[in-house]
């Protein structure tokens, strides 16, 4: 798919959308309603950009957002009977906002898209990472289940876009793994985040917070 420099760009204050991930949204705002129409009937294609600390007062404006997003494709789109949507966004590519455009109700934005984050990672990155993710479902006092994308047939990118997206850990802290230069630095920086969750997880009750502050 030919990617567009212009494409609508829906901020979320607490969603970080990755590529290979879907990602289930319900539309309501009329604003949001009319970029799901037109979208439609263009390439199905909706920029996903996280909301700056602070968005509150001014988000039926145009509040400040991080400049590096994911495009989604919009591969189910339903229509409630009240003009509501529940869609499905499947995550395509990393974009930066070149800058943004206010010729219609939502958020347009001119992009510049990253080039493919290729693999593969480097050795032994991919297996500690999955061992770090069973130690911490263990934590968490989950059980693993299928194995998904732990198992060899995931690619690389879906691997770590997989855990990335899935972990327990704020919105700006997904923000710092997606805005990662490279596949290889994303998995290391997931694999930080892994690690300190898991010495938090292993902190007496309470200590985990007194730490933060």
């Amino acid at each position: 798919m030919t990617l567009p420099d212009i494409i609508p760009v829906f901020p979320l204050p607490n969603v970080v959308l990755f590529p290979q991930i879907v990602l289930p949204l319900h539309i309501f705002e009329p604003r949001y309603r009319e970029m799901v129409r037109d979208a439609a009937r263009g390439p199905r294609l909706i920029g996903m950009a996280l909301l700056r600390e602070g968005w509150q007062p001014d988000y039926h404006g145009g509040p400040p957002i991080f400049t590096t997003g994911t495009v989604g494709e919009m591969v189910r789109m339903e229509e409630l009977p009240d003009g509501r949507f529940n869609i499905v966004l499947r995550g395509l590519r990393e974009f930066v906002v070149q800058r943004e455009l206010r010729r219609r109700p939502y958020r347009e934005a001119v992009v510049a898209w990253h080039a493919p984050l290729a693999g593969p990672l480097p050795p032994g990155l991919r297996k500690g990472i999955t061992s770090l993710v069973r130690l911490y479902i263990e934590r968490l006092g989950q059980e693993a289940g299928d194995e998904g994308p732990l198992g060899a047939a995931a690619d690389d990118e879906t691997f770590v876009n997989f855990f990335a997206h899935h972990l327990d850990v704020s919105p700006v802290e997904k923000q710092a793994l997606l805005e990662a230069p490279t596949l290889a630095e994303r998995a290391a920086r997931l694999r930080d985040v892994l690690e300190f969750r898991l010495e938090e997880l292993r902190m007496p009750p309470g200590a985990a917070a007194r730490r933060t502050h």
